[in-house]
């Protein structure tokens, strides 16, 4: 698992020890009306399954297929989202982008700016060439999330926006 300082945040893996246990933030995050509208395909409605979560987040880094970070406020600690690479082909240079935000952390700038971190970490330290980001076309936040990043948009239909970051 690599760290990093993202500037207003600090991007580290998503935990349930003794010291940092992101598990009933997790829980709120995917719980409110606007986390299941646009990510109802995932149940993290308790501890067990929050746990779960967690263990298959530090699964993926082993297997190079999933790499993904709990953006976590630098001085508490304390979960605000969670930013990641997934899909994973690092035979092929590419991979998909996603994030979510805790409720309590929206309107911050916190998944643009710390999706960038990740982004930069993708191409560079990854050697990544294209990296995919995928949204519903009502989800506004993150078609501005994928604005500022610079993605241009590939593909438009009534269930998904696609959208490309290539490193040329």
């Amino acid at each position: 698992m690599v760290e990093i300082n993202a500037g207003r945040f600090y991007l580290r893996a998503l935990r349930a020890d003794d010291r940092i246990d992101d598990r009933q933030a997790i829980i709120e995050g995917f719980a409110d009306d606007e986390s299941r509208r646009w990510l109802s395909h995932l149940d993290v409605s308790d501890l067990d399954r929050a746990g779960a979560y967690i263990a298959r987040r530090a699964e993926g880094w082993i297997e190079e297929t999933r790499f993904s970070w709990a953006v976590a406020d630098p001085l508490t600690g304390n979960l605000l989202g969670e930013v990641l690479l997934k899909e994973v082909d690092l035979a092929a240079g590419t991979a998909e982008a996603g994030c979510w935000t805790h409720p309590s952390a929206r309107g911050m700038g916190m998944a643009t700016e710390a999706l960038g971190a990740v982004l930069r970490f993708g191409f560079g330290a990854l050697g990544l060439k294209e990296i995919v980001y995928k949204h519903s076309p009502g989800n506004a936040a993150s078609a501005r999330v994928a604005a500022k990043l610079g993605f241009t948009k590939v593909t438009e239909t009534d269930e998904r926006t696609v959208l490309v970051l290539r490193n040329d």
